[in-house]
């Protein structure tokens, strides 16, 4: 995670990193803001250390795959957590896309455009629709203009959220993240950068402790 560890030596914060879920337990206190890149908790013991922390006032940041659920996932808490979103559909291939920044007042987008073309990535259709959750604030949507999104599998409607935050936790998730493409874009990596730091509640001071899990 270079862009990561790049931001953490000029915020000055410190980024720990690890590819062992057992970490996801008591410890997480520790922790300002937990970030998981591609992947969740799947044992009973991680995911209630998950939902003490987060219910205990911390900060999560998921991308991509860090939300994926459906039948076989048997987490109910975790698909409230996300405001109902259960994965229903994607493109295949990963392709570019356009993106319409739906709230550029939020510490997280406040240095994004109205729209711009997101780099290469699997987008992810969700059923129910997170924006109908009253909790769910949704930052920025697929534009239905790239429809029909892929050539094996494809996108051909609908209301895609793909960053929005469940507002009675301090979280967001960002569908980006498949590839090695994901941190081409100067404008999507203000996201990046200003999502973590709203997260550690430190929007323009340095943050310290976000941890990649």
């Amino acid at each position: 995670m270079d862009f990561y560890s790049s931001l953490a030596a000029r915020k000055g914060f410190t980024f720990d990193t690890t590819t062992n879920w057992d970490n996801c337990n008591a410890s997480l206190a520790n922790y300002q803001v937990i970030l998981w890149l591609n992947d969740f908790p799947h044992t009973e013991e991680q995911r209630s250390a998950f939902r003490h922390y987060m219910e205990k006032g911390g900060s999560w940041l998921g991308f991509h795959v860090a939300a994926y659920n459906d039948k076989t996932t048997n987490w109910p808490w975790f698909v409230d957590f996300l405001g109902g979103a259960v994965f229903y559909n994607n493109n295949w291939p990963p392709l570019a896309a356009k993106l319409i920044v739906d709230d550029n007042h939020h510490s997280a987008t406040k240095r994004l455009p109205s729209r711009y073309e997101a780099p290469i990535n699997e987008w992810y259709g969700w059923r129910p629709d997170p924006r109908l959750t009253k909790n769910v604030h949704v930052l920025m949507t697929l534009d239905t203009t790239n429809y029909p999104l892929g050539k094996k599998d494809i996108i051909r409607s609908g209301d895609i959220p793909v960053v929005w935050t469940n507002t009675r936790y301090k979280m967001l998730y960002m569908n980006m993240g498949h590839g090695d493409q994901i941190f081409a874009s100067p404008t999507q990596n203000h996201l990046f950068e200003d999502a973590i730091l709203w997260l550690a509640g430190a929007t323009s001071t340095p943050a310290s402790a976000p941890a990649d899990k």
